[in-house]
């Protein structure tokens, strides 16, 4: 089956689906008469296009509220709790308003905002000036979700006077780093900072830098402009529906289609607003971002700077001002500073340079287990598809033909089982997904798509010739998403293979339309005004063959592994406001007669597996360490907390290395480039695939060698 495209009341629908994107917004001139007109079209389009039908009442209303207050305040820095408790006013009538023509919040937030961060710049000066004892024990709340907003001006000045001190106390010990550096280039001894008094001029600079810093910081808040503001809230009311629904400024489209395409010049990172942070969504493969292997999705990236440049923070940007900073020419090198979940503050150089197409295809290996017996690998990065024109058919690529190309090459090669590799996959293309499946299934249905109107699209397999029919494992993490999901979920319910990896995917489910709203418009208004932007909506929800949703929960493995990265809270599960798993009829399907692994004998042999393996082990315990360290949001504010709680993570990070978990890419670089690795060379040192090839090597199923059929 073959879709291309829907249309829907003058929806585009593209069939490629994965994590929100941003395009580059242009900067609109603000229109009162503009604005309103917006604002009674989501009122009337978002109830009757998105796949819920929620009317825009009180619930929608103070979820939107919610959402715009995390993003005009994220780390409650700014607004005292009587800024928040005049805005609550108009927390439940959100919906009313915009249904009216009437819009109040944004005005009244920018306002207040601007006003507080006046008061702050001013009040930041005073600190500075006072200057901090860098031994009086101080400690910070880092989280916001455990902060209330300070109670008065006495507790906003000292929550600025501790977050001022920690920015002091980090710089001073950059400075340090640097200092030491260029005395170790000069085979000079290193000042230490350890029970040693701090250096007077060093702490000067620091206090001198982060001055400017900050003030640089208020001041792009400040000229965040009207129109923003009112963009900012009107893409909050689309949250409230789901956090893939989205208003969209009026935009080139640039990133979505840099996503289809795989062609990037910058460091091939998708990027998205947070609650007023830049968080990475996901790692283009073939990208410069892969290549060098630091930054990774849910990484927050905090500052941006060319090389040896000075760092701009980018945390109160919107997304378009901040990819103006990361993207530059080819060649070129970007520092990011990041900071992570689990405390981690790390400076990430990459080189920046466009995605080699080649590395975005689907690759094969021939591994051996300890039988010596052939185990085909094959790594889907996405479901990819040239849709575009201006290829040849000849010249075009999808992951499809390509993914039988590769197994045909394993088949001559007589490989008696094969691992696949969808972890970290994103998604693509839905008939592909569907497509995928059928290379190793003889026919019959897939997915299930419902739509608003609670009819149910049976995606089918028409194909009845399977490429592969050999015994099958298949590899996921939290990572993997929307088409990746549908395969996976596929082959576990026909029982056609082993489903292995974390304790879930990422859990989306939706598909989404992108309406532009400006072919909605009356006759009365047409052309009238600028451009109105963009409603990117969710329009249709996947199920699985048995019935079960892979929204929100995702595919559940049949034997759990321990990740680096369980202490990450992402996934579909983790959004605000996410749709809900629900169930539908099961269809009828005929399950997998021919070889296959025991999902039984295979849990209770990765059990042994785990308990004895050393890698393993490490990785769960690092892994727990790190919920630790994330958890513990309260930060020590003074110098010897701050070096203690460094010496911590730096040694986290030795014995990890040492114990050859995370691998070369997780090595400090010394520049933005690093030597290209072959796949085998990777699969070499993954603790992943050794688990893989032994329950291959231990299943009765490999016994039963079956090449496939042509």
């Amino acid at each position: 089956m073959r879709l291309h495209r829907i249309v829907l009341s003058g929806l585009f629908a593209s069939l490629f689906f994965g994590a929100s994107l941003h395009g580059k917004v242009m900067p609109t001139e603000f229109d009162a008469g503009r604005n309103r007109l917006i604002a009674y079209m989501l009122s009337h389009q978002l109830p009757a296009q998105h796949f819920s039908h929620k009317p825009l009442d009180t619930q929608i209303s103070k979820a939107a509220y919610d959402l715009y207050l995390k993003q005009l305040d994220p780390r409650k820095q700014f607004l005292l709790a009587e800024d928040i408790r005049q805005l609550d006013a108009l927390s439940d009538k959100i919906g009313e308003e915009i249904g009216q023509g009437r819009i109040l919040l944004p005005d009244a937030g920018m306002s207040l905002l601007n006003r507080r961060a006046a008061e702050v710049d001013k009040l930041a000066d005073q600190l500075l000036d006072a200057g901090f004892d860098p031994d009086r024990v101080d400690y910070l709340q880092t989280d916001p979700e455990k902060m209330t907003s300070p109670a008065n001006e006495d507790e906003l000045r000292d929550r600025w006077r501790r977050s001022l001190k920690l920015e002091v106390i980090d710089t001073y010990l950059e400075e340090i780093e640097k200092e030491n550096k260029a005395l170790q280039d000069k085979k000079q001894p290193a000042v230490s900072v350890e029970n040693a008094q701090v250096d007077p001029k060093v702490w000067a600079a620091a206090i001198d830098k982060v001055r400017k810093k900050t003030h640089r910081y208020i001041e792009r808040l400040r000229k965040t402009d009207q129109q923003e503001h009112y963009n900012r809230y009107f893409d909050a009311i689309a949250r409230a529906y789901d956090p893939h629904t989205s208003y969209m400024a009026p935009s080139s489209k640039e990133d979505f289609d840099i996503h289809m395409s795989g062609s990037l010049e910058g460091i091939g990172a998708l990027l998205r607003e947070d609650d007023g942070h830049i968080k990475v969504v996901n790692i283009i493969p073939g990208s410069p971002a892969e290549a060098q292997g630091q930054l990774q999705a849910e990484d927050v990236i905090m500052a941006v700077s060319e090389k040896d440049g000075e760092p701009v923070d980018i945390s109160a940007m919107s997304i378009r001002d901040a990819v103006s900073h990361i993207r530059g020419p080819k060649g070129s090198e970007v520092r990011l500073t990041v900071s992570r979940s689990d405390g981690t503050r790390l400076v990430i150089p990459i080189t920046r340079d466009v995605v080699k197409l080649e590395d975005t295809y689907v690759k094969s290996a021939v591994l051996k287990d300890k039988k010596g017996q052939k185990i085909g690998y094959v790594r889907i990065p996405s479901f990819y598809r040239d849709f575009s024109d201006s290829k040849k058919a000849e010249e075009s690529r999808n992951v499809t033909d390509d993914t039988r190309s590769e197994l045909g090459k394993l088949k001559k090669e007589g490989v008696t089982g094969l691992i696949l590799d969808l972890r970290g996959n994103g998604g693509g293309s839905l008939s592909d997904a569907v497509d995928v499946s059928g290379l190793f299934l003889p026919g019959g249905p897939v997915v299930q798509v419902k739509n608003a109107e609670g009819k149910i699209l049976m995606l089918d397999d028409e194909d009845k010739n399977v490429v592969y029919d050999g015994p099958m494992l298949v590899l996921i993490n939290q990572f993997a998403a929307s088409a990746s999901e549908i395969l996976a979920a596929a082959l576990q319910d026909y029982g056609r293979a082993l489903i292995v990896g974390g304790a879930h995917t990422h859990g989306k489910g939706t598909v989404q339309a992108l309406m532009d709203m400006n072919r909605n418009l009356p006759l009365l208004h047409l052309k009238k005004y600028d451009d109105l932007g963009a409603l990117k909506v969710t329009i249709q929800k996947f199920y699985r063959i048995n019935g079960s949703s892979t929204q929100y929960k995702g595919v559940v493995p049949d034997v759990t592994l321990p990740s680096m990265l369980d202490y990450l809270e992402t996934g579909e599960q983790y959004l605000d406001y996410s749709l809900p798993w629900d169930q539908v009829k099961s269809v009828s399907y005929s399950s997998w007669k021919g070889p296959h692994m025991d999902v039984e004998e295979a849990k209770l042999k990765s059990s042994a597996y785990l308990a004895s393996n050393e890698k393993f082990k490490k990785i769960e315990t690092e892994s727990l360490l790190a919920k630790e360290r994330k958890d513990k949001s309260l930060v020590p504010v003074y110098l010897a907390g701050v070096l203690k709680d460094r010496k911590e993570l730096e040694r986290a990070k030795k014995e990890t290395e040492a114990a050859g978990v995370l691998g070369e890419e997780d090595e400090e670089p010394t520049s933005g480039k690093k030597e290209k690795k072959t796949l085998e060379q990777e699969l070499a040192t993954d603790p992943y695939t050794d688990l893989a090839l032994f329950l291959m090597d231990s299943s009765a199923a490999v016994a039963e060698n079956s090449v496939g059929k042509k």
